[in-house]
Order: structure tokens, then C-alpha cells, then sequence
């Protein structure tokens, strides 16, 4: 069966396998979970504030952000988009958004309603006497949340935090349809100028499934240690 196997072409397509492709995937993973956890976290206090408004708001883009597939809303935002912003700025075409900012904001939308339901979770998990005893010294609603509330619930939440992100690191590998050369984009150029399919599918498949079971051991010790120290 690999009688055929050619080695030698991931061998020479490995600098441009992580130094282009595998630096780009992990930009956007971090830039992207980073964004995602800014914006859940606020979308995750808008759910819990005594605001109706804004709890049914935040509610609904939750449940529509996951009511829809990750390729579709990437389709969405970089072929619609642009014309969307034609409409409101009232300019002559459509306005440029480009592969990587809109792939960007895609995942960060598209994520921040995952890390909302976690983020919400760990506000969830902390007894109220907390924020009771910090209201009782005189601390804002911001000030129990910042100093109070949000770094116990982060950090009772960072395993499945990071779980989500090994998950958003995996669904990077869609911005190829968007021709952006991530690590799979890499790896498909290289099989079709070589014409070894499945050298480089097969290659990329091990590179994503060895770096998700290191980062998921990493979890599970995390857990394990988190568990002490409660």
C-alpha cells in the first residue's frame, strides 16, 4: 500500500509547511480565541444582568451564531459583508474587507458564542455569598465582577476554555476555502503542485491530530491540578 509513499515531498515541504502555513494557523487561533473571550464574556454578562433587553439580545445571537454551520457564516461574512457596508456607508462599491480580517471576525463571532455559555457557567459556579460579601464593602457591580467573580469563574472554567480552543484551532482548517494558505492550505498546494494527495493530506492529518492530543493531555493535567487546589 505505501510501496509508493513518497517521503521526500514532506520532507522539503515542511519549511513551508509550518513557517507560512502552521504560523498562520496559530495567529488566527490566538487572535481569535483571545477576541472570542473578550466578546463571550461580555455577551455571558449581558445573559446575567437584570436587563431583559439585554439578556433576550445576547440570548438570541447565541443561539443563532450556534444554530448555524462555521463554513457558512464564513461564506456569509466575506461575500455579503462587504456589501452590507456598500449599503450603510452609501459608498460606490463594495467595501474590501480582505481574506484574513474577515476569517478574523468570522471566528471571533462565530466563538465568542461558544466561550459566552462557558464564560456564564463559571459565573454560574460561584456562590453568590461572594459577590454578597463584596457588595456588603462597598464594591461596585464592575468592581465584584473584575476583581471578584470573573478571575474564580476563569479559572474554574480554563480547561474547557482551552478545550474550545484546541476545538477553534481544528476549525481553522476552513478558512481554505477562502484560498488563505493556513497549515492545510499549505499542505493542499503542495499535493496539487506535486501531485501527492495523499502524502500531504495524510501528513496533515497527523500534524492536526498529534498537536490536539498534546493540548487535551495538557487539559486533563490541568484539571487534575485545579482539582487540588479546590
Amino acid at each position: 500500500m505505501f510501496s509508493n509513499f513518497d517521503f521526500g515531498v514532506i520532507i522539503r515541504a515542511l519549511p513551508y509547511l509550518f513557517y507560512e502555513g502552521m504560523t498562520f494557523t496559530l495567529m488566527l487561533t490566538g487572535l481569535a480565541a483571545f477576541g472570542g473571550l473578550v466578546f463571550g464574556t461580555a455577551i455571558a454578562l449581558m445573559r446575567l444582568s437584570g436587563y431583559k433587553v439585554l439578556g433576550r439580545i445576547a440570548g438570541v445571537y447565541v443561539d443563532f451564531m450556534r444554530s448555524l454551520p462555521l463554513v457558512l457564516v464564513i461564506f456569509w461574512f466575506y461575500f455579503l459583508v462587504p456589501y452590507i457596508g456598500q449599503w450603510l456607508t452609501g459608498a460606490s462599491r463594495p467595501i474590501s474587507v480582505g481574506a484574513f480580517a474577515s476569517s478574523l471576525i468570522t471566528f471571533i463571532m462565530f466563538e465568542a458564542a461558544y466561550f459566552s455559555e462557558i464564560m456564564r457557567a463559571g459565573i454560574q459556579s460561584i456562590s453568590r455569598g461572594q459577590p454578597a460579601a463584596a457588595s456588603a464593602l462597598g464594591l461596585t457591580y464592575a468592581q465584584t465582577m473584575r476583581y471578584v467573580v470573573l478571575p474564580q469563574a476563569f479559572r474554574n472554567m480554563l480547561p474547557v476554555l482551552i478545550t474550545q480552543t484546541i476545538v477553534l484551532f481544528q476549525d481553522t482548517s476552513l478558512v481554505y476555502v477562502l484560498s488563505i494558505t493556513d497549515f492545510l492550505g499549505a499542505a493542499s498546494k503542495v499535493a496539487q503542485r506535486d501531485g501527492r494527495l495523499v502524502e500531504m493530506y495524510l501528513f496533515a492529518a497527523i500534524v492536526y491530530f498529534t498537536i490536539s492530543c498534546i493540548a487535551s493531555f495538557g487539559v486533563r493535567r490541568l484539571q487534575a491540578r485545579i482539582a487540588i487546589i479546590r
